[in-house]
């Protein structure tokens, strides 16, 4: 039995640098970040959805990403992804594409949504392990002073996102 599972890989250009993209056969995003280094992108994968063969081509979510930046920040809520997790984990993405741009949330308010009070380590988890960025705004959640947190593709980047969200609005 061979294991068919096919992907494309696209880097794009973005005011916050090169952002490359991991699509199933399905057009789905697998995984996502700001980076030229696509081994970086296919590590957040979840080894059960990771493409075993790749292949460089053009995406739909490429172009999803351009019209992001271009100010249309609800675009990238409609993008398909594709995940694998844990049933909290899937809750708790599933939750980040609720959170309207401009409105982030702190990783305790986070834990309320995804149905876990007080599982603000769990919800911060939920965060780091994202795979499919932006398509999926992990960036809208914040520490409790409002301070930006980590984020797996620098902190710049999320400062940058979260103001253009603030000022696109």
């Amino acid at each position: 039995m061979t294991d068919s599972r096919q992907g494309t890989v696209q880097t794009v250009d973005t005011p916050d640098g090169p952002f490359t993209l991991v699509v199933d056969d399905q057009g789905r995003v697998l995984g996502s970040g700001w980076t030229t280094d696509r081994q970086a992108v296919l590590d957040r994968i979840h080894r059960d959805i990771r493409p075993v063969e790749i292949a460089e081509g053009t995406t739909r979510a490429a172009d999803d990403v351009a019209a992001y930046y271009a100010g249309d920040l609800a675009v990238i809520m409609s993008t398909p992804v594709a995940q694998q997790g844990t049933d909290m984990q899937l809750r708790g993405w599933s939750a980040l594409r609720r959170i309207p741009p401009g409105q982030p949330l702190s990783y305790t308010d986070f834990a309320a949504l995804v149905g876990s009070p007080g599982a603000v380590r769990p919800a911060a988890s939920i965060c780091a392990r994202n795979a499919p960025a932006l398509f999926v705004p992990c960036h809208r959640v914040l520490r409790g002073d409002g301070s930006l947190g980590g984020f797996a593709w620098g902190t710049h980047v999320k400062d940058s996102l979260l103001r253009r969200e603030r000022n696109t609005h």
